[in-house]
């Protein structure tokens, strides 16, 4: 199902969305405005903000504040992408410029704090302290996984279980903050929200390991970004880890040499080892056994056309090719 059929339920809720983000990101100093409206309307899925309005709608939320944290979530996503760029030195990014390769690192680093300290002025206008907990612990979360990946580079004996520990950290936990948020807005019972977190963590966790699958698999035209960024970085993603369970002495030496040293040198020999490995059709599978699990989460749901794109979002993560 394409994004724009399965967010039909909240195009409104969307849409009031869109336009806080225009007025939130305001600021006086001019090159603040330009780089955040840069990467804010770069072509973004918003999915994460998605996700807490769904959640929100589900359990029949009737207030605004959905929309102010719809708002604060996505600007905590883009200070991190805003960040990310500049470690990884990336240049694209969904089709276009980094903003970093556009307007400098310290630009976009400070304009990644800039949106970092706005999300914190917008949750405390909620004034809810339950919010601002969930929030504030996801965001020092993220943090450390970040800082994990950093340490993870170049390390070919990372385990399954550290990879996992990253994107649980770096990027399902957004996700998991987002649903949770949803619930906790709705005054949901505690067995609920626990749901909802369940089901946006084993989102998060599919989403990210099929970006991975795509830095070996996917169109660059589609993607917007170049193949092989992952290996560039020296990064151990689940592909490479399963072709260094899998394969022959001389491909799991290959690999360890690409991940240690880095660059794109070996792209081409590492990617016949996965290939021969079958190393993206398992990562594959252990993102549709977490998509299974987020569904399953979703059981005590009330039945609405909330639930049901609840329901469509896992298998359109997994099966995304962007």
């Amino acid at each position: 199902m394409p994004a724009l059929e399965l967010f039909a339920p909240i195009a409104a809720d969307m849409q009031a969305v869109d336009a806080l983000i225009r007025e939130r990101l305001y600021s006086e100093v001019v090159l603040i405005r330009q780089v955040a409206e840069y990467i804010i309307h770069s072509g973004g899925k918003r999915l994460r903000p998605a996700l807490m309005l769904f959640v929100a709608n589900a359990l029949g939320y009737k207030g605004r504040n959905h929309y102010e944290l719809a708002a604060v979530v996505e600007f905590i996503h883009t200070s991190t992408l805003l960040h990310d760029d500049v470690v990884d030195e990336s240049e694209l990014r969904r089709g276009n410029k980094t903003a970093n390769a556009l307007f400098g690192n310290a630009a976009s680093v400070l304009v990644g704090d800039f949106l970092y300290s706005r999300a914190f002025q917008m949750m405390v206008s909620v004034d809810d302290m339950r919010v601002m907990q969930i929030l504030a612990e996801a965001t020092n979360i993220i943090a450390e996984g970040e800082v994990l990946q950093l340490l993870n580079c170049h390390d070919a004996d990372v385990t399954l279980e550290g990879y996992l520990q990253v994107i649980r950290c770096k990027t399902a936990k957004l996700f998991e903050a987002a649903a949770r948020l949803g619930a906790v807005l709705a005054k949901a019972a505690p067995e609920i929200e626990q749901a909802m977190a369940d089901y946006g963590m084993h989102l998060g966790t599919a989403f990210q390991i099929i970006d991975d699958v795509l830095d070996y698999s996917a169109d660059e035209a589609e993607t917007g970004k170049h193949l092989g960024d992952d290996l560039a970085e020296g990064k151990p993603t689940l592909p490479l880890i399963h072709a260094m369970q899998h394969g022959t002495p001389e491909q799991i030496a290959r690999v360890r040499r690409a991940i240690e040293s880095g660059g794109r040198e070996d792209f081409a020999s590492v990617l016949e080892t996965i290939q021969a490995t079958h190393a993206l059709e398992a990562a594959r599978n252990h993102a549709r056994a977490e998509a299974d699990l987020a569904i399953q989460a979703l059981q005590p749901l009330p039945a609405s056309l909330f639930k049901d794109a609840l329901l469509e979002l896992p298998p359109f993560a997994v099966s995304r090719h962007f």
